[in-house]
């Protein structure tokens, strides 16, 4: 597990480390039938299917070293029939993490300016 790309963050009953490693990423683009790209693309326009969420976190879950079993219990537990406006975030935060880092040394205008020109990069594909 990277540093460079592991959120924490709290779910459940404390705080926890999710991480999409290489292995976690190709799995949610199997589950999916999405790519990364496509993917990013659908969570920065709010057009995503609701079950990715899910999948997202428990992903990130056991990218982390949470076991499997664990991690669908605690997403069947704290993310499923909850409001997606509770669930998103920390899908879009384990998201964001893999896909611009976490970097300590980023201030949030170097975050900021990487997300806007990702987003202007997919938008000019798509």
């Amino acid at each position: 597990m990277s540093d460079l790309i592991t959120h924490r963050a709290f779910f459940g009953d404390s705080e926890r480390a999710f991480c999409l490693t290489d292995a976690m990423l190709a799995e949610l683009e199997r589950i999916t039938g999405l790519g990364v790209g496509a993917m990013y693309f659908q969570l920065v326009n709010m057009a995503y299917p609701a079950e990715t969420l899910r999948e997202i976190i428990r992903l990130g879950l056991i990218g982390a070293g949470t076991a499997p079993e664990t991690a669908k219990r605690l997403c069947d537990t704290y993310a499923a029939n909850r409001p997606l406006a509770e669930t998103f975030p920390l899908a879009f935060e384990i998201m964001e993490a893999r896909w611009t880092g976490t970097g300590t040394d980023q201030t949030p205008e170097d975050v900021d300016r990487a997300a806007s020109a990702d987003f202007e990069a997919l938008s000019v594909a798509a």
